[in-house]
């Protein structure tokens, strides 16, 4: 049983066949096949699928996250880059039909058919299932990457941010104090953000930079919310 095979037998998820093989037909193999139909149109729709049910969850989850953040971190997780991660951790590349040109130039190995696929798959989830399953086999392979990446704050600048919210206040600008400790090679730093005259977050990082970066999202996500507007 595949990768991809095992993860939907654990969702209770049974996709119809030939909605499951039309999901894995990139349109060089259907281009060279006479001409039959290719995933485009299933990889239309689980996209939309996609959009919503990410939306949908980060409205939910982050109650106080303003527009602007959510539509940062909805986009950090449906990127290309993502949905191609999605797609190597699932084994999708083994399951492509591409025509002999995507074939000899590794085309089950790119970023831009992975993603599409993992999108089609979605559609065909969502076609042959309906949406309670889609939304579930959503949740299960992005809802991790969703915490993951609100936790770190890599979806946006926080450090701007912070420094917006602060001018909007009649704050000083944050200040951050970096204290640094371990061997050099293990070097490990920790930041502390001021703001109107206060410690209000740290955060610890092998950079000063990743460390600033880490309080100040930290400290944006307690002082935006309303108690302390």
């Amino acid at each position: 049983m595949s990768r991809l095979e095992q993860k939907l037998d654990e969702l209770g998820v049974h996709v119809d066949a030939q909605l499951f093989e039309l999901a894995f037909t990139h349109r060089s193999w259907a281009y060279e096949n006479g001409r039959v139909e290719s995933n485009e149109r299933l990889e239309f729709l689980g996209d939309a699928v996609l959009q919503i049910v990410v939306t949908e969850h980060i409205f939910r989850s982050y109650p106080f996250m303003a527009e602007g953040h959510m539509a940062k971190l909805r986009a950090s997780v449906v990127s290309s880059r993502a949905l191609a991660e999605v797609a190597r951790e699932l084994g999708l590349g083994e399951h492509i039909k591409l025509g002999r040109g995507e074939v000899s130039t590794l085309g089950h190995e790119k970023r831009s058919i992975l993603a599409d696929t993992t999108e089609a798959l979605i559609g065909a989830i969502h076609m042959s299932c309906g949406s309670e399953a889609s939304e579930r086999f959503v949740l299960s392979v992005f809802s991790g990457r969703i915490a993951n990446s609100e936790a770190e704050g890599t979806y946006t600048d926080f450090k701007t941010s912070l420094q917006e919210l602060c001018a909007m206040r009649g704050w000083e600008p944050p200040l951050y104090k970096i204290t640094g400790s371990g061997p050099d090679h293990e070097r490990e730093f920790t930041a502390v953000v001021i703001v109107n005259g206060s410690a209000v977050a740290s955060g610890t990082a092998p950079s000063k930079k990743t460390a600033e970066q880490r309080a100040a999202t930290t400290a944006h996500r307690m002082l935006a919310e309303p108690a302390h507007a």
